[in-house]
């Protein structure tokens, strides 16, 4: 899968410039599965057109699924990129999608700053305990291990 630099930074250009997407080619240029391009397609999150068995991916496809992948790749679901896709739809140039966005991204980064803290309270408890189990080992004269 992309990093969420590489999302940020794509253009939404195909390929060899060609407009149309297979699904093989979406699979390559996102690295993701047929499996998961499926998935978001039935969850309303993508929407190619079909020509026979084909499916074949858009601008707007490839633009939708960047934001998909950016979303989940900072921790949000899919029904909340999903909202936030839909407001594009309002005919306001993507103004209120953008001020939507935005919201949702600072809530999320204080959510994620919250977590930090918490990781971070954790990592210093676990040292605290590994400090005083090394000790008593070594009191014992026993060897620590497992490092």
């Amino acid at each position: 899968m992309a990093t969420l630099a590489e999302l940020l930074a794509g253009t939404g250009s195909a390929p060899g410039g060609k407009d149309l997407l297979t699904i093989r080619e979406m699979t390559r240029t996102f690295g993701v599965t047929a499996r998961a391009l499926r998935f978001y397609e039935e969850k309303g999150l993508i929407a190619p057109v079909r020509q026979g068995q084909d499916r074949l991916y858009s601008r707007r496809d490839r633009g939708r699924l960047r934001l998909v992948l950016m979303g989940k790749c900072v921790g949000f679901s899919l029904e909340d990129v999903k909202a936030m896709l839909d407001l594009y739809d309002l005919g306001d140039g993507g103004v209120t999608q953008m001020k939507v966005a935005r919201g949702k991204y600072r809530e999320q980064v204080g959510r994620l700053h919250a977590q930090k803290r918490d990781i971070d309270t954790a990592i210093t408890e676990l040292e605290r305990a590994i400090a005083v189990i090394d000790a008593r080992l070594t009191d014992r004269n026993i060897p620590a291990s497992g490092d």
